[in-house]
């Protein structure tokens, strides 16, 4: 089967000219640390970087409500803190799923170029 993609993408590239194979080029599969980079492009760039401090003064403070958890005595207290710390990795959490979703959907749109591609490359084959 990957074979079969990998003939296929040999064939666009063939009837692309070197401007538009260089573009199908960039849009090639990525890998993770690659992803990741990429939700730092584009008009939402000040809003990931400002969850990620987020992410990381809620670690801060998780770290803090852990230790105050084992230092507590008293029972509200323990209480006070563990859902501090609950409260902290639900935050952590939240964010890191946004940003999942971010870098799928920047895949998604990469895949969908990719097809837009070919249907052009297509398109004009069958019109000449």
């Amino acid at each position: 089967m990957r074979k079969e993609f990998e003939e296929v993408d040999q064939l666009i590239k063939e009837a692309l000219t070197t401007e538009e194979a260089k573009f199908y080029d960039h849009l090639d599969e990525q890998n993770m640390l690659q992803m990741f980079g990429g939700i730092f492009d584009g008009k939402n760039k000040w809003l990931i970087v400002i969850m990620n401090v987020v992410t990381f003064v809620a670690l801060g403070f998780l770290i803090y409500c852990i230790v105050q958890f084992f230092e507590a005595e008293d029972t509200m207290l323990l209480i006070k803190w563990g859902m501090g710390g609950v409260i902290c990795m639900m935050l952590m959490s939240m964010i890191k799923i946004f940003m999942w979703m971010q870098m799928d959907k920047n895949s998604i749109i990469r895949e969908l170029k990719r097809l837009e591609l070919q249907l052009s490359v297509l398109a004009s084959k069958l019109s000449n």
